[in-house]
């Protein structure tokens, strides 16, 4: 009986330390030191991606130029959000990161949005931006950043960013994810984009009671009507 007991113990505990990591992981780790996408037609689905075969794999697997050039900002956010995840960068895959790139007119915005599966993390690389986020209390965590500056998200948190400034703006980011997703709020509703509905939601989530004003073009706000 005591052994009996004694085992029972070792396997709750050993049953518990399992949950717990199951509970805190993002990405499953890494089982291999470099497993680079297969890119060919998928037949069999899993959670991630196959890996290429070792005999095939060479250094260009682990370079990407999907970022090297500013995307598409003619439209109603005057903005462009590409992000790259292991589908189009196979070097990525089992590491548990991925990267986009943002560029913002001189009004641009960047809708409010979740990464589920992700937090992330933003450099700066040119202009003058403000990035905030939304905590579970409604509460509004938002600075202004100047070139250099970095600036993370929580995972799953709505957050959001807009130029600042009177020129366009380049921003990078990190994403602890092979495949964050991404959720827009505004996407989701069935408002037009130009609606005085979502012209007051983007006026409640960008709170400017705690910025200097005085550096920020407030254009973007006489745009929206705000």
């Amino acid at each position: 009986m005591k052994n009996f007991g004694l085992s029972l113990g070792i396997a709750f505990l050993l049953c518990f330390c399992i949950c717990t990591k199951l509970c805190c992981a993002g990405d499953v780790d890494n089982l291999h030191d470099i497993c680079p996408t297969d890119t060919k037609d998928q037949k069999i689905f899993i959670n991630g991606f196959l890996c290429k075969n070792p005999a095939n794999i060479t250094a260009s697997d682990f370079k990407s130029s999907l970022l090297n050039q500013g995307g598409d900002t003619d439209n109603f956010y005057r903005s462009s959000m590409n992000i790259i995840t292991a589908a189009e960068f196979p070097g990525l895959n089992t590491l548990g990161l991925s990267a986009s790139r943002i560029d913002l007119e001189d009004d641009g915005m960047v809708a409010p949005h979740v990464h589920p599966r992700a937090s992330e993390l933003m450099f700066v690389s040119t202009g003058v931006v403000v990035a905030g986020f939304v905590d579970s209390n409604n509460q509004v965590f938002q600075k202004i950043l100047n070139e250099g500056d970095v600036f993370v998200f929580p995972r799953g948190l709505l957050h959001f960013c807009f130029n600042a400034g009177l020129e366009n703006a380049t921003i990078f980011s990190v994403l602890n994810s092979q495949n964050p997703g991404l959720v827009s709020i505004l996407g989701s509703m069935s408002a037009p984009y130009d609606s005085k509905a979502m012209k007051m939601l983007m006026q409640k989530l960008i709170s400017l009671s705690s910025l200097d004003l005085g550096r920020i073009d407030m254009n973007l706000f006489y745009e929206l009507g705000l």
